[in-house]
């Protein structure tokens, strides 16, 4: 299956998305909604966003004890979405709680464990505690969500080689932290690749934000990732 494009869409409300979701109806499917959003325009962003024929992305990373997690996962089950995320860091009651909920409620929601934040390196990670690299928590925190039953993971695109090499079919690669070709730093994403460097080193989606976002034309952006994918 070839790499597929997800737009990180980091708007304040749905009145600012509306007009970008206009242009790029048709330019690709996916669609992220995370926190800013969910969190100014609650459940009803999913519906419209869904209801302008994208396929949704919910980025929440819950992170709660077992229960807690797995209620929530039961409660978003019921909206238009695709994908949903979950910390790993959670732990593997946590994600295995999440894992059950979602069987029963939505058998066809994929959910997502995430990883190490892309804008988190070796520093931050000592800052909280992880005396390991990045990469070898990436590893281990996989490991801990494929045991517990999850069939995708978000990670950052330089430990894609790896968790492709250790889960060569089932598991599911999500990246953030693409720069598109010849676009400038200065985000603060830490951990970053190409597009097309992704979907080589084995990405199943790679997310987008500020780049279609600020384009001058977000449709031909879109178009340009695309097409280097």
């Amino acid at each position: 299956m070839p790499c597929d494009l997800i737009l990180a869409l980091d708007t304040p409300s749905r009145a600012a998305a509306a007009p970008l979701l206009r242009q790029l109806r048709g330019s690709l499917r996916w669609v992220k909604i995370g926190l800013q959003m969910f969190t100014a325009e609650g459940p009803d962003c999913v519906r419209a966003v869904a209801g302008e024929g994208f396929s949704v992305f919910l980025d929440l990373k819950l992170h709660d004890i077992p229960n807690t997690v797995a209620r929530a996962v039961e409660s978003l089950s019921s909206l238009p979405i695709g994908m949903l995320t979950l910390h790993c860091s959670g732990g593997r009651e946590m994600l295995s709680a999440a894992r059950a909920a979602q069987a029963v409620a939505r058998p066809d929601l994929l959910l997502l464990g995430v990883t190490v934040l892309t804008s988190m390196d070796a520093g931050a990670l000592h800052d909280v505690g992880v005396a390991a690299t990045p990469e070898a928590q990436v590893g281990r925190l996989a490991s801990l969500a494929a045991g517990a039953g999850l069939t995708g993971l978000v990670c950052s695109p330089l430990e894609l080689g790896a968790l492709r090499a250790r889960f060569p079919s089932g598991m599911k690669l999500v990246t953030p932290g693409i720069r598109p070709s010849g676009e400038a730093g200065g985000d603060d994403q830490k951990r970053v690749l190409t597009p097309g460097e992704a979907a080589r080193a084995g990405a199943d989606y790679i997310v987008v934000g500020r780049p279609i976002l600020k384009a001058a034309d977000p449709a031909a952006a879109a178009r340009a990732i695309l097409a280097e994918l």
